[in-house]
C-alpha cells in the first residue's frame, strides 16, 4: 500500500524492517500532524503555509538525509558504482520528504523542485541555485507621450499611484497610474533637459533642475510654475528638506550647494565642493545631506533644520583610476545586511557602492560591499529594492543600455544578476519604485515609461 502523503510531501507512515527482516510501519508523529492541521489565518494561502510548516518541522531530518546523500556520493566515487543504482533503494525511501518544494523565484515562474532524478543530477552535475528575485506579473501601464530621453523618474511621497517623470525636452509629465492610467498634468517651460526633480512632503509642488540654469517650482493641481530661480550653470539635482520643506536644497555644475526658500526663492546658505554636484540625498531627519560629484566622490553634510546652515563633515573619494560622475545618492534607514542606515551610489562607469551610515559620527560612511557593472554611456539611474524578509543580500535594481532592467545582490559579486525584465525598446535610463513597493517605473532612451506590477508576496 502507498504511503499516504500531502501535498507531494511524505507523511511519516513509511515502512521500515526491522533488526529480523520483516517489514513494520513507523507510528505517525503527532508532533507532525499537528504542524499539519493547525488551522491558517483567513488571509493567507493555505497550502504555502502547510508547506512552510512542513519545511521546518522537517528541517532537521532533511540535514540527516543530505547528510546521507553526500555519504553514498562519497561511497559510489570510491568503490566505482553508479550512484543512481547504489542509492536508489534509499532515495526511494525518502523521494517523498525530499519532493515537492514549489517556491516561486523569478519573473517568469521559475521554480525550485527537488526530486529524485534532480537530486541525482545536481550532485553528479552542480548547478548555480536560483536565487530569491523580485517577481513580476507583467506590464501595468505604458506612457509614450515623451518626445525625448525620460531622465528622470519618481513616485509621489508616501503614494502609490502618483507618477512623474522629466524628459530631455523640459517636459515634466504628472500622471496617475490607478485604473485607468491617466496623465494628469503636462508641465512646461524648462528649455533644456530637466535633469532631476522632487515631490514636496504632501505631493502639492514639484519642484525642477534643468541644464538651462533654473530652478523652477511647480503647482501640480493647478499645472501652473509659480517661481522661478535663475542661476549661472546648469542645476544638476535638487531635494526639498524632509522635515523642513520650506528649504530646497539644489547641486550645481559651478561646484555648489545651494540652499533656496521655498517661499521666497532667495538663497540661505551654500557650499562649494571640489566637483560638479550631480546626485544628492537627505537623510530621514535632513540633519545629514549626501551629495555626489562629478570626480566620483561622495560627501556628508550637515544641515541645520532652522537656518539651512551647512557644514562638511566627510568626503569620500573613489579608488577608480578614472573616476566618473555619480548619478544615484540614495539613502535607506535600515538594511538587513548593515543593521543600520545604509546609502547606495551608481556612476558612469558602472560602479555600484553600498555604505554603512554611522549616525553616530555625523554620517560617516564605511564601505559594506561593490559591484562593477559594464560602463554606462548614458546617466543611468539605480534604486534600493523593497526588502525581502528572511531573505540574506542586498538587492539594486538598475537601468542598463541593452534595453534590460536589472536585479542584482551586492553581497555576490560572482553572481550578481538575480532577475531581469526586457521590454524596452532602448537603453533603461531611470528607476523607481512606488511608496507600497508594488509598482516599479522604468524610463528609457526613447521617451516610453513603463509600469510594471510586482507579483503579490505571500
Amino acid at each position: 500500500m502507498a504511503n499516504p502523503t500531502v501535498g507531494g510531501i511524505s507523511t511519516g507512515g513509511e515502512k521500515a524492517k526491522s533488526e529480523n527482516g520483516e517489514e513494520k510501519k513507523e507510528d505517525l508523529d503527532p508532533e507532525f500532524l499537528s504542524c499539519l492541521l493547525q488551522p491558517s489565518p483567513p488571509d493567507s494561502d493555505p497550502n504555502y503555509i502547510g508547506i512552510r510548516r512542513l519545511l521546518l518541522h522537517r528541517k532537521a531530518h532533511a540535514g540527516q538525509l543530505n547528510r546521507k546523500v553526500n555519504l553514498l556520493v562519497d561511497a559510489s566515487v570510491d568503490d566505482g558504482y553508479n550512484l543512481q543504482v547504489h542509492s536508489s533503494q534509499f532515495m526511494m525511501q525518502t523521494a517523498g520528504v525530499l519532493a515537492g518544494y514549489d517556491l516561486r523565484s523569478s519573473s517568469r515562474g521559475i521554480s525550485r523542485t527537488t526530486s529524485l532524478s534532480s537530486i541525482t543530477s545536481e550532485t553528479e552535475h552542480p548547478r548555480k541555485k536560483v536565487e530569491p528575485a523580485y517577481s513580476f506579473v507583467g506590464m501595468h501601464c505604458i506612457f509614450d507621450q515623451a518626445k525625448a530621453m525620460v531622465t528622470v523618474i519618481k513616485f509621489g511621497n508616501m503614494s502609490s499611484d502618483l507618477l512623474a517623470y522629466g524628459s530631455a525636452d523640459g517636459i515634466l509629465t504628472v500622471c496617475n497610474v490607478s485604473m485607468p492610467p491617466t496623465v494628469l498634468q503636462q508641465l512646461t517651460g524648462h528649455t533644456k533637459d530637466v535633469t532631476d526633480f522632487d515631490f514636496s512632503a504632501n505631493n502639492q509642488y514639484i519642484a525642477s533642475a534643468s541644464i538651462d540654469k533654473t530652478v523652477r517650482v511647480w503647482d501640480i493641481s493647478k499645472g501652473l510654475c509659480i517661481r522661478v530661480i535663475y542661476g549661472v550653470s546648469s542645476q544638476l539635482c535638487i531635494r526639498f528638506h524632509p522635515v523642513n520643506n520650506n528649504f530646497l536644497s539644489a547641486g550645481n555644475a559651478n561646484k555648489e550647494i545651494l540652499v533656496f526658500n521655498f517661499s521666497t526663492g532667495r538663497t540661505i546658505n551654500k557650499m562649494t565642493l571640489y566637483s560638479e554636484v550631480t546626485a544628492m540625498d537627505h537623510d530621514h531627519t535632513g540633519q545629514i545631506t549626501f551629495c555626489g560629484d562629478a570626480q566620483g566622490c561622495v560627501y556628508t553634510l550637515t544641515m541645520d533644520s532652522r537656518t539651512g546652515a551647512l557644514s562638511l563633515t566627510h568626503r569620500h573619494r573613489s579608488k577608480a583610476n578614472n573616476p566618473s560622475p555619480i548619478t544615484t545618492v540614495q539613502y535607506r534607514t535600515f538594511s538587513l545586511l548593515a543593521r543600520g542606515p545604509v546609502l547606495l551610489t551608481f556612476s558612469h562607469d558602472g560602479s555600484l557602492s553600498f555604505f554603512s551610515v554611522s549616525l553616530e559620527l555625523q554620517g560617516y560612511l564605511t564601505v559594506r560591499c561593490a559591484l562593477k557593472l559594464t560602463p554606462r554611456l548614458h546617466s543611468i539611474r539605480a534604486s534600493f529594492c523593497p526588502l525581502l524578509s528572511l531573505q540574506k543580500g542586498e538587492y539594486i535594481v538598475a537601468g542598463s543600455e541593452d534595453t534590460n532592467v536589472y536585479f542584482y545582490d551586492l553581497t555576490r559579486p560572482k553572481h550578481a544578476c538575480v532577475n531581469k525584465l526586457q521590454g524596452h525598446g532602448y537603453p533603461v535610463i531611470g528607476i523607481a519604485w512606488n511608496h507600497g513597493e508594488n509598482f516599479l517605473a522604468s524610463s528609457d532612451f526613447g521617451g516610453t515609461v513603463i509600469v510594471w506590477k510586482r507579483e503579490k508576496t505571500k
